[in-house]
């Protein structure tokens, strides 16, 4: 690491760690998050995830809440693991995933603290894009 003539450590050296060290800590959050939420799709350990899911969706499609939530966990286990190979890919994916999940909020018509704690998730979810497609990956 290259220092100043005080000793402190200059910003141009620092940037490619640090920015290094962004994108492994998004990676590993939107590998790791998708996958457990994914899972607990099917366990209902965290909540009851179909009280998430607006009434529209199993009028349109006729299966139960709880089947289109354990279609939605294979999804998200999916984007998961997409992220962990393809950061660049599955980061859009997450990104799309996510906003997907707000406009349902949204329809449901409560939840907002969810949907905007998703959506500062969908940002997470762009700038770790950015970081992949700077880093080739």
């Amino acid at each position: 690491m290259k220092t100043s003539a005080n000793g402190s450590a200059t910003a141009g050296s620092l940037a490619p760690e640090t920015a290094r060290q962004a994108f492994l800590l998004l990676r590993t959050v939107f590998t790791v998050a998708p996958i457990l939420f994914g899972l607990d799709k099917f366990l209902n350990l965290l909540t009851d995830w179909t009280l998430y899911l607006a009434p529209v969706v199993t009028s349109v499609v006729p299966v139960s809440g709880q089947n289109i939530m354990s279609a939605v966990g294979v999804i998200e286990i999916l984007a998961g693991l997409l992220v962990a190979y393809r950061p660049r890919i599955g980061s859009l994916v997450v990104a799309g995933w996510l906003l997907g999940i707000i406009i349902n909020l949204l329809i449901l018509g409560s939840f907002y603290d969810v949907a905007l704690r998703d959506f500062g998730l969908l940002v997470g979810a762009l700038a770790l894009n950015r970081l992949a497609t700077a880093a080739g990956k």
